[in-house]
């Protein structure tokens, strides 16, 4: 099927996001579209995901990329994805293949687009430059997207920085998605990854460059790295212009990982006598398991309105102030100080814009009972007074 092109792009235009699973399971698949998702991915490391492995063997020599998206996008997926497009992740660099019969074969499949996944883009160092002597470059991506696009599949381009988007769109990428790198998160999540600030400065560049870009119109989303939760999703939305975003892990293995432990322990638990020693031991595990940081953002989107404490969330969460400081300035990028104000800002700026509150009302909606309070930070953060902005 074709992708209604024009479809997403009013989308964004109407203040909603565009929304792809990365995944590898038909039962992912259907139960996306059932909750109303945009596009899907089939991708290599969707599969290796539901074997319980890590998204990172999706580039190992386990199997062909190419042969297994083939065969579980064509029994599994498709069949789920009804109306909904499904995208098939390309390795362009297997060198077995000729780019341009191969793109056909894919569209004769039944898919609707295609994904440079994976991509060289995400190696580096002497490993990178071996492969590329060999010719295994990205350059072999772009021309897999410009084939592909000649051919009138719908292509979205992972690209890794402001060089490759610019090649990427002039090769008629029809989605830029700026890859942040394996998510973060969960028991098999990436454990170095960027955090929410330099993210938010890579993706601001690499959109600059799609918006300086005359003549060329690409949608532009996000994938992986540090945003794996809703709050971390939110983040990005105010801080960027991103018209939406791609989840693999963060939309699949994750919360798998959160709901299945505890559903296992409740039938475990199911008449047996209380205190068990095994039982409560695999309870206290799972609570030194729980992500701190996480807890700290969602408070955060549920109380910003009132008085907020470090040192009563880390007393909550069992431990020192200091050490939840230092792990949420580490995994985010800011303190948490700087965090809760740039959140209660980004709310002030909603509720002017919506021209239907007193300013005053704004401040106290947003935490704020000192309006002198509110104003010398607002000017401080967006750089005019709320008046201006509002006047603006």
């Amino acid at each position: 099927m074709n992708v209604d092109r024009r479809k997403l792009i009013k989308k964004s235009k109407n203040n909603e996001y565009i929304i792809g699973l990365a995944t590898g399971a038909g039962v992912s698949t259907k139960h996306a579209v059932e909750a109303g998702i945009d596009l899907i991915l089939a991708l290599n490391s969707g599969k290796y995901r539901q074997m319980g492995v890590s998204s990172l063997a999706g580039f190992l020599p386990f199997s062909n990329c190419n042969n297994l998206v083939m065969e579980f996008g064509t029994r599994e997926i498709i069949p789920m994805a009804q109306d909904v497009p499904v995208i098939f992740g390309l390795c362009a660099t297997d060198p077995f293949i000729k780019l341009e019969e191969y793109v056909v074969e894919i569209k004769s499949a039944g898919f609707s687009g295609i994904n440079n996944y994976p991509s060289v883009g995400m190696l580096d160092g002497v490993f990178k430059e071996a492969l590329e002597e060999e010719h295994i470059s990205y350059q072999v991506e772009v021309e897999a997207i410009k084939i592909a696009n000649e051919t009138g599949l719908f292509t979205i381009a992972f690209v890794f920085d402001e060089s490759q988007a610019a090649q990427m769109i002039d090769a008629g990428a029809d989605v830029i998605c700026a890859h942040l790198g394996f998510t973060r998160g969960g028991l098999l999540g990436a454990k170095k990854v960027l955090n929410l600030v330099e993210s938010v400065k890579l993706v601001n560049r690499i959109f600059e460059v799609c918006d300086r870009i005359k003549g060329k119109k690409v949608m532009k989303m996000i994938y992986g790295g540090s945003v794996y939760t809703t709050t971390d999703l939110k983040y990005m939305y105010e801080n960027t212009s991103t018209m939406g975003y791609i989840g693999g892990s963060s939309l699949e293995r994750i919360p798998l990982e959160k709901s299945m432990p505890s559903l296992f322990e409740e039938f475990k638990i199911t008449g047996q006598k209380e205190g068990d020693p095994f039982l409560l031991k695999m309870l206290e595990g799972v609570k030194k398991n729980y992500n701190y940081v996480d807890f700290v953002k969602e408070y955060i989107e549920m109380n910003y309105m009132h008085r907020i404490s470090l040192a009563e969330l880390a007393e909550v969460s069992h431990v020192s102030r200091s050490y939840l400081s230092k792990l949420f300035k580490k995994e985010v990028g800011m303190t948490f100080t700087d965090y809760l104000i740039e959140y209660r800002m980004n709310k002030a700026q909603k509720l002017i814009k919506q021209n239907e509150f007193r300013l005053v009302e704004i401040a106290d909606a947003v935490g704020y009972a000192d309006y002198a309070h509110f104003s010398k930070e607002f000017k401080k953060r967006v750089g005019i007074s709320p008046r201006a902005f509002q006047e603006e």
